[in-house]
C-alpha cells in the first residue's frame, strides 16, 4: 500500500443555474481550512470565461493571480496550478509567473501545465489562438522546461521564441519546481514521458478506474517508447466530488456518499497505481471543504 497524495482543486468559477461564485474572503478560507486539515496541495484552476451555446456565461477567476494569493496566505500546503493554460500566456513569461509564484510560496509551488482549450467560445472572446493548440503546446514547452530547469532557452518556432532568454531572477529552487503535464493520450503522454515529474490526468466520464485504468497502460507505453522507467513519474488522477450529497452518484461521474464510501473510491485509484488524486468538489463552499475532513483521515489511517 503506497503513500497517496491528496488534493483539493478551489472551484474559483460560478457554478449551478444561478451562477453562484464564491468571492475571494471564502476561497482564502477555504484554502486554510485545506492547510490545516492538511491537505497535501491547494490547486487553483485556470479557466477564463465559457461561453456556451443557450446558457449563461461562466466566468472564473483569473488562474494564476488566484494561485499566488493562496500561495501567499498559506505557510505548509503545496500550492499549484490545476492547470495552467500554455495557449493562454507567453511561454518565456509563463516560466516567469512560475517562478515568481515559488518565490511567494517560499518553494511550495507546483506547475500544473497543460495546452489549455479554445472553448466554449473562450479564445475567440478574448483574442487567443483558436488552432494548432496542441503543436503550440509542444513549442511552449520548448522554452518552459528549459528556463525552468537549467535557466535559459533559446529557441525559434513557429508561435514560440526566445532568444538567448536567462530566466532571471530565480525563486528558492532553481531548476527543481515540480513541472506536472496535464495531458490526455498517446501525443501528451510522450511529452510528460519526456519532461514531467508527474502525469495528470482528469475524470471526463466516470471518477474511477474504469476510465483511469487505460490511462495508466498507455502512459507506461509512452514511457517505454521514450526511454523512461515509468516508475519514475508521479500519477496524478483529478475526480470530481460532492460530499454533502449523501447518497452514491449512479453514474459514477462525480464521488458521493457517506465518508467511508467516498475514501473506498479513491483507495481504488490509488490501489491501481495513482500516487495522488486531485478531489474537485462543489458546490465552492468551507462547509464542503469540512465535509471531506474524514474522507482524508480515513485516507491517513492507512498509511499508519
Amino acid at each position: 500500500m503506497g503513500t497517496l497524495e491528496v488534493g483539493i482543486v478551489l472551484n474559483t468559477g460560478q457554478w449551478g443555474p444561478e451562477r453562484t461564485l464564491a468571492r475571494w474572503t471564502e476561497l482564502r478560507e477555504m484554502a486554510l481550512r485545506a492547510e490545516a486539515l492538511g491537505f497535501d496541495t491547494v490547486w487553483t484552476p485556470d479557466e477564463l470565461l465559457w461561453l456556451p451555446k443557450e446558457k449563461a456565461p461562466l466566468g472564473f477567476w483569473e488562474g494564476v493571480a488566484m494561485a499566488g494569493a493562496v500561495a501567499a496566505v498559506t505557510s505548509r500546503i503545496k500550492v499549484g496550478t490545476w492547470v495552467m493554460s500554455a495557449l493562454h500566456r507567453n511561454a518565456g513569461i509563463t516560466a516567469k509567473a512560475v517562478e515568481t509564484l515559488d518565490e511567494i510560496s517560499g518553494g511550495r509551488f507546483v506547475l500544473g501545465l497543460g495546452a489549455g482549450h479554445a472553448e466554449p467560445g473562450q479564445a475567440h472572446a478574448f483574442g487567443l489562438p483558436e488552432d494548432r493548440i496542441f503543436a503550440r503546446f509542444e513549442e511552449a514547452l520548448e522554452v518552459i522546461v528549459p528556463l525552468l530547469r537549467r535557466g535559459r532557452a533559446d529557441f525559434e518556432g513557429t508561435w514560440h521564441t526566445a532568444r538567448d532568454l536567462a530566466q532571471n531572477p530565480q525563486g528558492p529552487r532553481p531548476g527543481k519546481i515540480p513541472i506536472m503535464l496535464g495531458v490526455l493520450g498517446p501525443r501528451g503522454q510522450r511529452l510528460a514521458a519526456r519532461y514531467a515529474d508527474i502525469w495528470s490526468c482528469y475524470a471526463e466520464e466516470k471518477s474511477n478506474m474504469t476510465e483511469f485504468g487505460p490511462r495508466l497502460a498507455t502512459l507506461e507505453a509512452a514511457c517505454a517508447e521514450v526511454g523512461r522507467d515509468p516508475a519514475t513519474i508521479g500519477r496524478s488522477a483529478g475526480v470530481w466530488v460532492k460530499p454533502l450529497e449523501p447518497q452514491l452518484d449512479p453514474t459514477g461521474e462525480q464521488l458521493s456518499g457517506p465518508p467511508e464510501q467516498i475514501a473506498d473510491a479513491i483507495r481504488a485509484i490509488r490501489d491501481g497505481g495513482f500516487t495522488q488524486v486531485e478531489l474537485a468538489p462543489t458546490p465552492a463552499t468551507v462547509a464542503v471543504v469540512e465535509a471531506l475532513a474524514p474522507v482524508l483521515e480515513l485516507l491517513r489511517a492507512d498509511e499508519g
